[in-house]
C-alpha cells in the first residue's frame, strides 16, 4: 500500500488533508485517484489506513478509515546519531540508513577536519529532511526521524548531557559498555581523516566516554552506519 505524510495540522474530525507536494505524488507519480486507499503517517508514530476523496493541484482531503500498526517498529532506544558532515553524497547516505535502523535524531556536526564548505550545510539541510521523509515512507516508520542544523562540536557537547554521550574513536578508547542507565543514546561519529586530538581531549574534560571498536579502519560514513547499527543491536532492538 502506498503511503503518505501528514503533520498532525494537516488531521481533521475524520479526515486528512495532504498538501501540494504530497498530492502531485498522489496524483501525477502514482496516478491515484478517488476510492483508492492509501496509508498516512503523521511523524509521531501513527499510521491511518485512509481512503482517497477528492485530489486537486493544491491538495487531496482522504477519509480515515481506521489506525494501523506501523509495518516497522519503533526502537525502544531513544537513539541520538551526531555525525561529522561529509562532501557530496556520502552524508545523504548516512541520513537515509539513519532513519532505517531506527535513529530518532541527526545532529550534523562541523569539527576540525570537516571539509564542508561554509555556506553548503544550510542549503543541503531541506535536502536532509526531504531524505528522511522519503527513507520513513519507504521503510515502513511511522516515526519521523528529527534533522538538526548543523552545529559544532564544541557547543553541541557543551548543550548535551555528558552521561548520555558516547564518542567513538578510531583508537585510545575503551569498549563499549554492555548496559546503559537509560533507553537514552547519543553517538558521536567522527569526519574523514577522523579527531583532532584536542577534540578528543575536550570530549574526556567533558566527561563523554570515548568508545574504539576493534581495529578495523572504516569511512567515515560506513562508520556511521556501522555505530548505528551495532548499538541498536546491543540496546535497541535490533537482534
Amino acid at each position: 500500500m502506498h503511503r503518505f505524510f501528514a503533520p498532525a495540522t494537516q488531521f481533521g474530525s475524520g479526515h486528512i488533508n495532504l498538501d501540494a507536494d504530497e498530492a502531485r505524488h498522489l496524483r501525477e507519480v502514482l496516478r491515484l485517484k478517488s476510492g483508492h486507499a492509501v496509508a498516512v503517517f503523521d511523524g509521531k508514530g501513527n499510521e491511518f489506513l485512509c481512503e482517497i476523496l477528492t485530489v486537486s493541484k493544491r491538495g487531496a482531503e482522504l477519509a480515515i478509515k481506521e489506525k494501523l500498526k506501523p509495518a516497522s517498529p519503533e526502537s525502544p532506544l531513544d537513539l541520538t546519531l551526531a555525525a561529522a558532515m561529509l562532501k557530496g553524497e556520502k552524508f545523504d547516505l548516512i541520513v537515509q540508513k539513519a532513519v532505517e535502523l531506527g535513529v530518532r535524531r541527526l545532529v550534523p556536526l562541523r569539527t576540525t577536519r570537516t571539509d564542508v564548505r561554509s555556506k553548503e550545510p544550510t542549503s543541503r539541510l531541506q535536502r536532509w529532511r526531504k531524505i528522511a521523509l522519503e527513507a520513513s515512507k519507504q521503510s515502513g516508520r511511522a516515526y519521523l526521524m528529527t534533522v538538526e542544523g548543523p552545529i559544532d562540536l564544541t557547543s553541541f557537547l557543551r548543550s548535551s548531557k555528558p552521561d548520555d554521550i558516547i564518542l567513538f574513536s578510531e583508537c585510545g578508547g575503551e569498549s563499549l559498555p554492555a548496559h546503559i542507565p537509560t533507553k537514552r543514546m547519543t553517538a558521536i561519529v567522527g569526519p574523514e581523516g577522523g579527531w583532532d586530538d584536542i577534540e578528543i581531549e575536550n570530549a574526556k574534560a567533558a566527561g563523554v566516554r570515548v568508545v574504539t571498536l576493534g581495529g578495523r579502519i572504516l569511512r567515515a560514513e560506513t562508520a556511521a552506519i556501522a555505530v548505528a547499527t551495532i548499538i541498536q543491536n546491543r540496546f535497541g532492538d535490533l537482534n
